[in-house]
């Protein structure tokens, strides 16, 4: 950046908006007029956390990881109830 560059009154995130929430961009013309763009995700769109799109840099390689996952779970029982220890555990003492 350049030394005449003056960011001491910026404001960090002030024009931030989430993805997967609707919003609209106000485009003033040099005529006096403004046009506004309304933007929202198409049906369908699905927004990958960071962590994971360090993983899954495009459509497909996300698609095929899910069909793997999805033919292990036809694979796989379902489990109707979770796994009890043999042992049970004791969680007060009794009385006498």
């Amino acid at each position: 950046m350049r030394s005449e560059y003056d960011f001491s009154k910026a404001e960090r995130g002030k024009f931030y908006r989430p993805l997967d929430k609707s919003y609209k961009v106000h485009i003033h013309q040099s005529d006096g007029t403004e046009v506004v763009n309304h933007y929202t995700l198409a049906e369908g769109t699905v927004l990958l956390a960071p962590d994971v799109r360090e993983y899954f840099t495009d459509s497909d390689t996300v698609n095929d990881a899910l069909r793997s996952l999805i033919q292990l779970k036809e694979k796989v029982p379902a489990r109707k109830y979770s796994r009890h220890s043999s042992n049970p555990r004791q969680v007060a003492e009794k009385r006498k």
